[in-house]
């Protein structure tokens, strides 16, 4: 399934996975293993630093040489947990993956709003890496979503000193609409357009395929399954 999902996703130069369940990291190493591909690995639980950790370093088998990023954590500040935890958690995991030979980058996911009110999440990172969706604001339609994207990237890069990745960004297909911000097929494509003019670099795209696992609701405008960039997954 992985192999064939990964299959139908070209043009791109880094995967990005949130965590380590079900050999996630070996699957898409070996489906990948013909491309020039680098991958964004993710330690989920930061209770679990140390087993995620070992996990990744079994998964590559000294090879780190396509692993782009590792992080700790997605959007956990943003959820309530507290900086410091995180930060913790961070130097656990760049203690454990550099005694697995590991020397890249490791870094902790928030929101562009919990990043800018904890700058120290940032600089505990090697750089700054904030989810940043303009569909959620508002008050930003799809066309000025690069814009939108690209002010708070500057705007934490001038806060902090550190250059700023943008671990996720993208428009949904479907929902309901939130503001002048519509979820639709068009404002898909003109989002994304928008956000590939703005940047040339240091942005990944949300998401692969449509998330039809997880649940729509209110609080996400009923769009929570549809930020594919190409539809469902030939494995759903």
């Amino acid at each position: 399934q992985v192999a064939t999902d990964l299959s139908k996703v070209s043009g791109y130069q880094v995967i990005r996975l949130y965590g380590t369940d079900c050999d996630q990291v070996a699957n898409v190493l070996a489906a990948t293993k013909d491309s020039n591909v680098n991958l964004f690995l993710g330690i989920f639980d930061i209770a679990q630093v140390q087993k995620e950790s070992q996990t990744i370093a079994n998964a590559v088998h000294g090879d780190w040489s396509r692993v782009n990023t590792i992080s700790v954590g997605n959007e956990l500040v943003n959820k309530g947990t507290d900086p410091g935890a995180v930060i913790g958690a961070i130097g656990q995991a760049r203690s454990a993956l550099k005694a697995a030979g590991y020397s890249g980058p490791v870094v902790t996911v928030d929101t562009m709003m919990a990043m800018t009110n904890h700058p120290e999440i940032c600089k505990a990172s090697d750089y700054c890496a904030i989810n940043c969706h303009a569909f959620f604001d508002g008050n930003t339609p799809a066309e000025k979503s690069g814009e939108f994207v690209k002010g708070w990237v500057d705007k934490i890069g001038q806060a902090t000193g550190k250059t700023v990745v943008v671990t996720e960004t993208g428009w949904p297909t479907q929902g309901d609409n939130n503001g002048v911000a519509v979820a639709s097929q068009d404002s898909h494509q003109a989002a994304l357009s928008s956000i590939k003019e703005a940047f040339s670099s240091n942005v990944i795209f949300y998401s692969a395929y449509n998330d039809m696992w997880k649940k729509n609701g209110p609080g996400t405008f009923n769009a929570e399954q549809y930020w594919g960039l190409n539809g469902n997954a030939p494995s759903s």
